[in-house]
């Protein structure tokens, strides 16, 4: 079954793309520029998705209101993650608009959603990465805001994204309606995604 806010026919085998963005090894784990992983991790736990090695990263295939849906953890690190992507792309058959990228926006307050298609980088090294490799940025993104450093925090925001979410942030909670914010464009497409998570 065709995603149902799809226009027209493609050659792909798979309805959606979903590809989430972190930095590989235990150090980055729990990391704020890992949000991206952490969406993936929780999705396919849901769903009872399982890993394997593929387009170097990690790849999940699962279903999703009878759609295809792959998950994909580039494990290029961030500033490569285009070359897993665009690997995924092509043996998938998939135009740009049906790959959906969850990553970390430090630019927004800690917990704001914004589903989007297309749009600037932002100077994220994935984003532009990923807009390299497709030769386009018409892509559509999941952005998950981890806020910035408070007031008497002297690092820079660099430093900050690759720091641990802290207890007080309930990273939990963010990750889980990131998720669902995921399922929201799957089942019912981008512009509802938007009215229910932006």
């Amino acid at each position: 079954m065709k995603l149902p806010w799809r226009r027209g026919e493609r050659a792909s085998s798979l309805d959606l793309l979903v590809v989430g963005l972190g930095n590989p090894g235990r150090e980055y784990e729990r990391h704020r520029h890992n949000a991206g992983w952490m969406v993936l991790d929780e999705l396919a736990r849901r769903h009872g998705a399982s890993w394997k090695g593929k387009f170097s990263g990690q790849l999940a295939e699962l279903r999703l209101d009878g759609h295809r849906v792959a998950l994909l953890k580039p494990e290029t690190y961030m500033n490569d993650s285009g070359r897993s992507v665009a690997a995924a792309a092509r043996f998938y058959k998939l135009e740009p608009d049906a790959i959906l990228v969850v990553h970390d926006e430090g630019d927004f307050d800690l917990g704001r959603l914004q589903a989007r298609k297309g749009g600037g980088l932002s100077g994220h090294n994935g984003l532009r990465s990923i807009a390299q490799h497709l030769k386009t940025p018409e892509f559509m993104r999941l952005r998950i805001g981890v806020g910035r450093p408070g007031r008497g925090d002297p690092r820079p925001l660099a430093d900050y994204v690759l720091s641990d979410f802290g207890p007080e942030d309930d990273a939990g909670a963010l990750i889980s309606r990131a998720a669902d914010a995921v399922e929201a464009l799957d089942a019912e497409g981008l512009g509802r995604a938007q009215a229910q998570f932006n």
